[in-house]
């Protein structure tokens, strides 16, 4: 197969054009229907700068589910666009019942607002999303049958496809273990679970405390702690979810400013002792590393380093 291009099959399950053709069930509207075997529901993070059109296409990516959520939980995080707005009320309009909307005036950060999300949340099992990604059609029937066969187990995650303008065309995947025993250890250097694919139990987060303000490692905090307080976890070895990246996302991990907040956010990290100083000192060099290299080299090692290619 020819490097960054995906499977005709597989780009069809995420709902994407192939070679000019639309998956004919893109649109979701017509799919929505209530999970009859267990009920769960989906939590977005909305801010100011969400593009319309990628948050559009992640609601189609949620609505057309072979099991369709029985809850949609939005939190605006402080004002959003008026375009985002709209997609908002276009879809609520067409189901007002299953969606439930968290708004504040002001910018509050991203742990606070998950934080509110969680706490609105109506069911036990909760399925994380973001608002510029895509799901595919399976993504919450696999992960529910993980959680049918072993009652015990309290998060799920899976791989992930990533993509820059085309969806069809996935530039690099980025692989997690899948076993508990290999997902705790690995947690320690790097995070263990995409936090875009994750569906966990919402008391097995409240157990851990919820979501917390920690600079750029909201979902890493919240792992370690989930995973200190006794949570079963596991990846599913298949990308459920395909995940925008590009030159802004590159952008934003680079430059020294960006080095002191990551180090912040990773000593509260260590303070919770679940790594010690070894960890701890040697992804501040990894990242710094990182950091401080130009932009468009930053980008391949993002794509041909950190995160493994097709």
């Amino acid at each position: 197969m020819t490097l960054g291009r995906v499977k005709h099959r597989e780009a069809a399950a995420f709902g994407v054009k192939v070679n000019g053709i639309l998956n004919k069930e893109e649109s979701g509207m017509e799919m929505i229907a209530k999970n009859k075997n267990a009920e769960f529901s989906v939590l977005i993070s909305l801010y100011i700068h969400e593009k319309a059109e990628y948050f559009d296409a992640c609601m189609k990516s949620i609505l057309n589910q072979t099991v369709a959520p029985n809850e949609i939980v939005i939190v605006k995080d402080g004002p959003v666009s008026e375009e985002v707005e709209k997609v908002i009320e276009k879809y609520v309009s067409v189901q007002p019942g299953l969606y439930r909307i968290v708004s504040y005036d002001q910018n509050r950060g991203l742990g606070y607002a998950l934080a509110k999300g969680i706490e609105a949340c109506s069911y036990e099992l909760i399925a994380r999303m973001d608002a510029d990604d895509l799901a595919r059609r399976d993504r919450f029937e696999k992960q529910l049958k993980e959680f049918e066969k072993d009652p015990a187990l309290d998060i799920c995650g899976s791989d992930i496809n990533e993509f820059e303008k085309d969806p069809g065309i996935i530039v690099a995947k980025r692989k997690v273990p899948s076993k508990d025993e290999d997902i705790k250890e690995y947690q320690k250097t790097r995070d263990a679970f995409n936090h875009m694919s994750v569906m966990y139990k919402k008391s097995a987060v409240l157990r851990a405390g919820n979501y917390q303000t920690c600079l750029l490692m909201e979902d890493t905090y919240l792992w370690v702690r989930m995973i200190q307080k006794g949570a079963k976890c596991k990846n599913i070895k298949e990308p459920l979810v395909s995940v925008r990246i590009g030159k802004d996302m590159y952008k934003r991990r680079g430059g020294f400013r960006y080095f002191i907040k990551y180090r912040e956010g990773r000593k509260m990290v260590k303070e919770t002792n679940y790594i010690g100083a070894k960890e701890y000192y040697y992804t501040l060099a990894v990242q710094l590393c990182v950091a401080l290299v130009p932009g468009s080299l930053r980008g391949w090692i993002f794509k041909k380093v950190l995160h493994r290619n097709m």
